[in-house]
Order: structure tokens, then C-alpha cells, then sequence
């Protein structure tokens, strides 16, 4: 959603970073850029003032014209205000109350209610342990509580029995004494909503409110209308009282306007956003994160997070079990990727990944795409047991019909058989506690304590000195929280971002930038681990 207005921010300020000095005329330059960037974003015209007179109020100092580093000192003032323009502090849903805990759904029609109704229960139950009941009170809709009563089932949440001809405080009244008498922790009351905003949908939502006394009002809006998300979100707080706010679809392609300018314009946070139209495709809303996504850090908290959810310890147990004994065949292959797939796949963890938007280009000129895990995966599946176990059963026969059964050409089969002979005599070396176990498996895959490898040639074996040297360094540069020390740590070398050399290398056997479409696992390129089966 962001990828417009990352482009230009990170652009903008790009430009100063490589500056070894700022001038206060620089500075405004810079922010009438911002200004338009943001303006081109449908941010709400007064968010805007308000960011840029705080950015220029902080920026126009001593403190940043005379800085070491000036640049990097505007790109953490702008990072500052952008996470205040955004909330500051990450807020969820209040469950904290007696139970049954009422949470009221309004929202517009067509926003995506009953579905975040859904998703938001299918969350309160698994993820906090919370008993919990679905109630639809759109009278008005064909088949609303039809839906919902489907929904219900996917993700295994109890839904109130419809009972035609009642109005919808009626309804909430009994999913109320329903769940007093079910034991139930929490409501969710989902509303009609309406094609614009009128009196009556006003009234219907406002009377259901104060019928069941809501703990939580949440409004449903999506991203994708922009500013007259915004004015939606107003008119509902000024009339009910709004506690939160949802934004759906925020895995769109609009301009981000919406969510920018919600929280500055209402005062109400963002609390949760949909990401997808899967039950599970609902995310927090961390204000920090998002402002790091934005300005082309990267988020690898959220990327640490969400891989923490979808990995399951006992495989994960397994495979470093194996990995010990140097196994490794074409199912934990199958396996690796479909983890991938369940973080995002490769677009989800570039994304997150600090300064990989000046790596974008390449990657697009390079048509990586998440069906190629789908196609690896699909290769791997069309073989049997025993070829999946030993490999090296596959003769030109087996590879013709398992290309026939996966929908690939052999050449696709005969990439992926590369790949996995490479990763697998890395697992051996590490196994066999070849040149020092782990370390020298990685030492090779590096460049480091071997021979030429990618391009990158060799490099000594680093000594305890060099190590502790590397330690001290790492300590000074401190994270991306409160230790940023005056300003942003520099990138790694080679990933772009601030603080990149030029010319620098690039990713551990991707070789130089200019070479990448080429040069990843899968896609004809070879591996970055090097190396033949011995």
C-alpha cells in the first residue's frame, strides 16, 4: 500500500544522507518535497501541516546543521513524526471488562464487517483464550446472518440462532442474555451497515450501543476509499463514540492517505488492519513498524513475529535434528518452502527486510514471484516416496513425468535437483564437522576461511582479536530503538539504505547488484552456497 510513498520518501532522503553538510535551505527544499509526496498520498490536507511545520520545527536547528551526520539526523526526526502522526504507542482491543464483553461492528457497507467480525473473534478465541459469540444484526442484507453463520464455522466460533422478524436491539438484547447463560467472554455485534452515511444508520447503531452498553466500538473502514475513510470515521465518532478503528485491505494498492491521516484527523487509534481475505490475514497496527516500512527500514520485528506463528517447533525440532546428522532430502525441502510461503512469501520478506526498496528494481526485472515456490513445491509433490528420499533415483524418465505431473519443463526439475544437491552438502558439512562444523559451513557459504566463492574471493579466518573487535562495533551501532545514538545505524554493506557504500558487493552470493535476475535459488542462477556434490 505504501510502495508510492516509500519510493519518494526514500528518495528525498536519500539525497541528504549522502550530504556532508546541511544547510537550512537544503532542509526546506527537502520538506516541500515531503510535502508533496505526502499530499500525492491523499494525507489530509491538515496532517500535512502539521507533519511538515513539526519536521521543519526540529530540523532548522543548531543541533542537526551542525551534526556530524545532518542527514541522518532528518531521517530519525521524520521517522519520529511520522510514528507520532501515526499513534505513537500500538493499541489493541479491550477485552478487559466484565464478561460478556460487548464489542460493537459499524462501519459503511461493503467495507468488510462480517469478515473482520470473524476474523477479530477467530482471534479473541485462539489467541487470547477468549469464549466467544457472534451475533449478526443486519435485518436489512440478504443472507448477512447467513454469512456470518458460515463464517462462524471456518473458524470455529459459536454464532446466535437467527430468529426472523426481530429488530436488531432485539437481537443484540438476546445475544447478550445468550451469552450470560452460555458463559461466554465476549460479543461481537456485528451491524448493518449502509451505502453512505444517513440518520438512520446512525440511529439503529447508536440505539444498539446503548442497549448492550459497548465496551468496545470499533469502526470498519476501507483503505481503499482514502479520505473519505476519514471523513467516515468522523462522522460515526461524532455521533457513537467510536473506541477504535479497523482499516481493511490495507494489502491494496492505494495511495496509504487513509491510514495516515485516521488517527491525526479522530484522535482514535488504528488498532487492527486486514491484510487479506483469509480469516487469518488480520494484523496489529504498530505505528513504529509501519513508519520503519515507509521510510525503507524494513520491519523485522513483525517479520520475526509473524515467523514465530507460522513455525511449528516440532519440525523446526526435527530439522535441526536432521541438519545434526547431515540429512536433508527433497521433503524438508518442501518443507522450508512452504514456510516461506506462510511468511509472505519472498515479496512479504523482502518487504520487511531493511533497504531492499533500492534492490526493488532488480528483483522486479528478475519476475520473482511467489508462484515459484508454488512450482518447486508442485515438482517436489509429483515425485514418489523413494525419489522425494533419494534423489538420485531421478533418471531422465522420472524427470519427464514428474515435469508432466507438475506442469514444468525439465529444466525446472533439473534447477530444483540443483538447489537441493547444494543445500544438502552444506547440511553434510555440517554434519561431518567439515573446516569446523556450523562455522566453517557458513565460513564457506560467506566467503570467509575458503576459497574463491561468487566472486567474492577468499578471506582470512577471522582471529578471536578481529571477533572481538567485530563485537565492540555491533555494540556502538546499537539497535533502531531509543540506542540510535544521534542517528540511524548505517546498512550492512551491500543492502542498500543509508549508510551503503557504493559499489558494495551486494548479498552473499548474489554477486553485484546488476547481476541479480540471474543469480537466485530456483531460478536458474545457482545457489549462494557454492560448491559441487563431492
Amino acid at each position: 500500500m505504501f510502495e508510492g510513498l516509500s519510493d519518494r520518501l526514500s528518495g528525498i532522503l536519500s539525497g541528504l544522507t549522502r550530504r556532508g553538510a546541511l544547510t537550512e535551505a537544503d532542509v526546506s527544499e527537502a520538506l516541500r518535497e515531503v510535502r508533496r509526496a505526502l499530499l500525492e498520498a491523499d494525507v489530509a490536507l491538515e496532517v500535512v501541516r502539521s507533519f511538515t511545520d513539526k519536521v521543519r520545527e526540529r530540523a532548522v536547528g543548531a543541533e542537526v546543521v551542525k551534526s556530524v551526520t545532518p542527514g541522518q539526523m532528518v531521517v530519525k526526526i521524520v521517522n519520529d513524526a511520522l510514528v507520532e502522526m501515526l499513534g505513537a504507542e500500538a493499541e489493541t482491543i479491550d477485552v478487559r471488562a466484565l464478561p460478556p464483553v460487548p464489542i460493537l461492528m459499524v462501519g459503511l457497507q461493503g467495507s468488510g464487517k462480517t469478515t473482520t467480525t470473524a476474523k477479530i473473534a477467530k482471534r479473541l478465541s485462539e489467541r487470547e483464550k477468549k469464549k466467544v459469540l457472534m451475533a449478526s444484526l443486519d435485518t436489512r442484507r440478504p443472507a448477512a446472518m447467513e454469512q456470518l453463520a458460515i463464517l462462524g464455522k471456518q473458524v470455529s466460533v459459536d454464532t446466535l440462532p437467527i430468529v426472523a422478524g426481530q429488530s436488531a436491539v432485539q437481537i443484540a438484547k438476546r445475544a447478550m442474555q445468550a451469552a450470560r447463560l452460555g458463559g461466554y467472554d465476549v460479543v461481537m455485534l456485528d451491524t448493518a451497515g449502509r451505502v453512505t452515511v444517513d440518520e438512520q444508520l446512525m440511529a439503529e447503531a447508536a440505539d444498539v450501543g446503548k442497549a448492550v452498553e459497548a465496551h468496545e466500538v470499533l469502526l470498519v473502514a476501507d483503505a481503499l476509499t482514502g479520505q473519505d475513510a476519514v471523513n467516515t470515521a468522523r462522522a460515526f465518532d461524532g455521533r457513537m463514540g467510536l473506541t477504535g478503528i479497523v482499516l481493511t485491505r490495507m494489502d491494496g494498492d492505494s495511495r496509504g492517505g487513509a491510514a495516515l491521516s485516521m488517527r491525526a484527523v479522530t484522535g482514535k487509534p488504528i488498532k487492527l488492519i486486514g491484510t487479506g481475505e483469509k480469516v487469518d490475514a488480520l494484523e496489529e497496527f504498530h505505528p513504529s513498524r509501519v513508519a520503519n516500512r515507509i521510510l525503507g527500514m524494513g520491519d523485522i520485528v513483525s517479520l520475526v513475529e509473524k515467523a514465530a506463528e507460522t513455525i511449528d517447533q516440532d519440525k523446526a525440532m526435527r530439522m535441526a535434528e536432521k541438519m545434526r546428522k547431515g540429512k536433508f532430502d527433497l521433503d524438508d525441502l518442501s518443507e522450508q518452502l512452504g514456510q516461506m510461503e506462510k511468511i509472505g512469501g519472498v515479496g512479504g520478506l523482502m518487504g520487511m527486510m531493511p533497504g531492499m526498496g533500492a534492490m526493488k528494481k532488480q528483483l522486479e526485472g528478475a519476475k520473482i514471484d511467489d508462484k515459484v515456490i508454488g512450482r518447486q513445491r508442485a515438482i517436489i509433490s509429483s515425485m514418489t516416496k523413494a525419489e522425494r528420499r533419494n534423489p538420485d533415483l531421478l533418471k531422465a524418465s522420472r524427470k519427464k513425468r514428474i515435469a508432466a505431473g507438475s506442469g514444468t519443463k525439465v529444466e525446472d526439475v533439473n534447477k530444483l535437483l540443483k538447489m537441493h544437491r547444494q543445500m544438502a552438502d552444506v547440511m553434510k558439512m555440517m554434519g561431518k564437522n567439515k573446516k569446523g562444523g556450523i562455522a566453517g559451513a557458513l565460513g564457506n557459504m560467506f566467503g570467509i576461511g575458503g576459497g574463491p566463492m561468487g566472486g567474492m574471493g577468499g578471506m582470512p579466518e577471522p582471529t578471536p582479536e578481529m571477533i572481538a573487535e567485530m563485537q565492540k562495533k555491533m555494540g556502538q551501532a546499537g539497535g533502531m530503538g531509543g540506542g540510535m545514538g544521534g542517528g540511524l545505524p548505517p546498512m550492512p554493506p551491500g543492502l542498500g539504505g543509508p549508510g551503503a557504500k557504493p559499489g558494495a558487493p551486494g548479498l552473499p552470493g548474489l554477486g553485484k547488484p546488476g547481476n541479480l535476475p540471474g543469480n537466485l535459488p530456483g531460478l536458474g542462477g545457482g545457489f549462494p552456497f557454492g560448491g559441487k556434490k563431492k
